[in-house]
Order: structure tokens, then sequence, then C-alpha cells
């Protein structure tokens, strides 16, 4: 007998995950199956910041910037281990931008939503001000306001966990490999790791997937519901260009912007780019043209211009933006777009266009309601005030809870606890199973990585090649030792 889910939800990407774990909460019996890793292209791919998007203010794009900038409270509260406040800061360039339109914009930034957690503006003189020492001397004067950090990678799979531990089925290394429309169900088809086929019947489909939107919609014989244009997104990994935690936005010639951003300790990340992308979203790569670009955008107003031979490491993410007919892709919107073909009689089918990472869990909310609606079982909103797994810190800040860990395991070194208490928050105590010191936690790879972790991402996160462990699950791939990841490729048959 076939199994029955009410929803099939096509693509592990930030959508899909968020999507299935509103459904399951909601009481839809829900099956996620996404073709590659979770978060195993534009969701891993992203900048990493929970923002509200200064710059789409001057689209007037001022619904999603409110929505955006309402989420990042959303999101520090649900996640804290994962998502956390940075500062940035804002270089004046009068040839750019006046001042009183650069005021207006962070004006309308602070309050345009309400925010609790995070410091307002604030302005600077680059002189006196340690933020100012990157900078090259004809930069006089910058401005310094609030947005988040987040670990995108990490934030699908929690999610995916989340919808998981509630009854939902998550199948990674699963293809959707067509479905045929009935009266009351979808039969789909699904292939399997193992090459075998199996069928599935669902009372509605999620269209999730991404730059393969229109991939799926054909599987699936789905009328078209709209257009989707693909815009590449790359970024640069430099050594740290500077000192301290603040990131910059730097306003670039062609009045785009493009971030410096802390990372990983010891590196600066730099991003991003808005080119249109041709063929499969599978090939995106950072371009030289994209890299060059990107170093030559920090060198017009840093001190230092970082060289294209100094980069450590580059990532492309394709962004399957809802196609409105903007010439210029910069000015493409970043709103999600949901469309449902749901014909009288028969199972319906919701496509998801577009969406930022700041707002998955608002579109997965509006996606679920509409679908639950069609299927006559909407359910309540629940997931703004429902912690992520690792989210639920007891009523401490992270520096707090950090504090705490390592006063209850005082064996693990001060890099390695950091790092793990950013990664799985008060799963830590789990993951650690009552090890009370390094003899317990099995074989080492390097850069505090050990059998016992990878163990736990192998079981609980869905875990398979060492690529989803080194540049997914986390960024060890930038830390640990050739040896210690040739290691671990062979420990995972790859």
């Amino acid at each position: 007998m076939q199994e029955s889910f009410d929803l099939l939800v096509i693509g592990g990407g930030v959508n899909g995950a968020g999507i299935a774990r509103d459904a399951q909460g909601r009481g839809l019996s829900t099956c996620l199956v996404e073709r590659g890793d979770l978060a195993g292209a534009t969701s891993s791919s992203s900048s990493k910041l929970i923002h509200g998007g200064l710059r789409y203010l001057e689209q007037y794009e001022f619904r999603l910037v409110r929505e955006a900038l309402a989420e990042r409270e959303v999101l520090l509260k649900i996640a804290p281990h994962i998502v956390w406040p940075m500062r940035f800061v804002l270089p004046h360039r009068p040839e750019m931008r006046p001042r009183w339109v650069i005021r207006a914009g962070l004006f309308l930034y602070d309050h345009l939503a309400r925010r609790v957690s995070l410091p307002g503006t604030e302005s600077i003189a680059t002189a006196r001000h340690a933020y100012g020492a990157p900078l090259k001397p004809g930069i006089t004067d910058a401005f310094a306001y609030s947005d988040c950090w987040v670990e995108d990678s990490r934030l699908v799979v929690l999610n995916a966990r989340d919808a998981a531990a509630r009854g939902a089925e998550v199948l990674v290394r699963t293809a959707f490999a067509g479905a045929e429309r009935g009266v009351e169900n979808w039969i789909c088809r699904l292939a399997m790791p193992d090459g075998s086929q199996r069928v599935v019947r669902a009372r509605a489909l999620v269209n999730a997937a991404g730059p393969w939107v229109l991939e799926a919609q054909d599987a699936a014989h789905a009328e078209p519901q709209g257009r989707v244009r693909l815009v590449r997104g790359s970024h640069i990994v430099l050594p740290a260009l500077y000192e301290g935690e603040q990131a910059y936005i730097l306003q670039n010639d062609d009045r785009r912007v493009v971030f410096v951003i802390p990372y990983e300790g010891r590196f600066s990340l730099v991003g991003t780019t808005d080119v249109p992308h041709q063929g499969d979203a599978r090939s995106a790569c950072c371009s030289a043209e994209e890299a060059a670009y990107l170093c030559a955008a920090v060198g017009r107003q840093f001190r230092r211009a970082p060289q294209p031979e100094e980069i450590v490491w580059s990532y492309s993410g394709v962004r399957p933006l809802h196609d409105d007919g903007a010439d210029n892709p910069s000015a493409v919107t970043r709103d999600y777009v949901l469309k449902t073909d749901a014909p009288a009689g028969q199972a319906p089918v919701l496509t998801i266009y577009g969406g930022k990472i700041t707002t998955y869990r608002r579109l997965a909310e509006e996606a679920v309601a509409r679908i639950g609606g069609l299927l006559g079982r909407e359910g309540t909103p629940w997931t703004a005030t429902s912690p992520l797994p690792g989210g639920d810190l007891g009523g401490r800040d992270l520096p707090a809870f950090e504090s705490e860990m390592a006063r209850r395991h005082p064996w693990l070194p001060p890099s390695t606890l950091h790092r793990l208490v950013r990664a799985y928050g008060s799963d830590l105590d789990a993951l650690l199973d009552g090890a009370s010191g390094p003899n317990a936690m099995g074989e080492e790879y390097g850069a505090g990585f050990t059998e016992r972790e990878l163990d736990w991402l192998v079981r609980h996160e869905w875990a398979r090649t060492a690529e989803d462990v080194l540049w997914r699950r986390s960024k060890l791939g930038l830390h640990m030792p050739r040896e210690g990841q040739e290691k671990l490729a062979r420990r995972l048959g790859g």
C-alpha cells in the first residue's frame, strides 16, 4: 500500500525546510524530499546575514524591509546560538549618496519595525574611532547600524530537525522524479539513494525547489505560474583584512553595495555580486571577473587592497528571483511570491518564487496557511515563539550560556567550546552524551572535530559526505588540516 501524506515538499533549502517544520507543527503530515544535501545550493551560499536589506529602501520595497526587520527579532529569540547581532559600518562617500539620503534611510531602517535587541544608528568620525582604522584616510565620516549574522546551512538543518522531531519524514539524496495529479491526491515518484523508486500519495504539493522550480513544475505536469530570473551571487574569503568584530557595507561605484564581514575567526568574507546566470545552477562558481570586482570594491575604500591571488575560498549561489521584468539584476525584487494551482476537483500545488533567508519563516507561515486552507486544515501559526533545536538557552544570553558550558565541561579547549556552542547551543550536552574528557570523544580529525561530533551529524543531521560536514554543517574546511579532511572522506566512504 502506498504511503500517504498531506504535503510533499520538494526542495530541502531554507524555504522547504521551514515549510515542512511549520506544516508538521500544524498537524499536516509532511514529507520533505531533497535530491542532494539539505542547504546544498542557494541556502548555503548566502551572505550569512539576517538583515532588512538597507538598499531595498531605494527601490521602495518598504513591506519587504519592514517584514525582514521584524524577523530579525524573531530569529534572535528562536535561534540565539546561530543568529547573533553584528555592527555594520557604512563609510560615507559624498559622490555616491548625499549624507541626508543616508541619514533618512537609516532613520527608516531603525523605525520601520519595532527594535528590541539591537542598538540604533550612530554617526562616527573615522579618524577618532576604531571602526575607521581599515578605511582610507580620505574617508572621514561613516555611520554604524545593526543587523545580524546567521549560520545559514545550520538554520536549514535545524528546521528540518524540528520537522522530523514532530513527525515529518525528511529524505535526502532523494529526487522528485515526477507526479500525476488526481482528484484527491498526487501520486508522486521518488528516486531513492539506492536507485530504487518509491511511490507516495500527497494531498498537496509544495514546490520549493529554488533554482529548479520550473524543472519540478515540469516533472509534476503542473501549469506554469510565473517566470524565474536566475541571478548568481558570488563571495570570496580572504585572510582577515582588519581586526574587530564589525562588518562593513561599502557603496560601490556601480551603486551596488558590497559587504566585508569578519568570518570564522581569521578571515574576511566579501560579497556579493549580481550576475545573470545561464545554464544549470549546479554549475555556479565565482568567475575571475567577479573575484576581481569584489577585490576592487574593497580596494577603493580600504587601506589594504586585496588581490585575487589571496583568495582562500570562494562560493556562488543562484537566487531564483521572481521575474518582475526589471532590466537590472540588482533591481529585481527579493520579495517572495506564492502561486497556487488548484483547479476545481483536483489536488493543489503551491509554488514558491524568490524570497530571502531573513524572511523564510514568514514565507513558510504564509505558504502553510494557504495550502492548509485549500485542504481545510489551515491551523494556527506557531513558529514565531518556538525555539529551534539548540535555541533554548534557559533565559541566558549566548555569552552567559557559553560560560556555563565552560564551567560544566572545563576539559574542552576554549576554541572548540566556542565553536560547539555556536553550532549546537543547548543540544551540546546531548552531543557530548556524558563525556568527561577528550578520551571519550573518539578519533580526532583536527580543528577540534572528533568522532563523537561526526556521529551526531550523521545520526541527527543527515550528513553523508565529507563536504556535508566540512562546508555545510560547519566551515571546518577552512581550518582542518588536509590529512584530517582526507581521513574524514575515507571514513564516510567518499
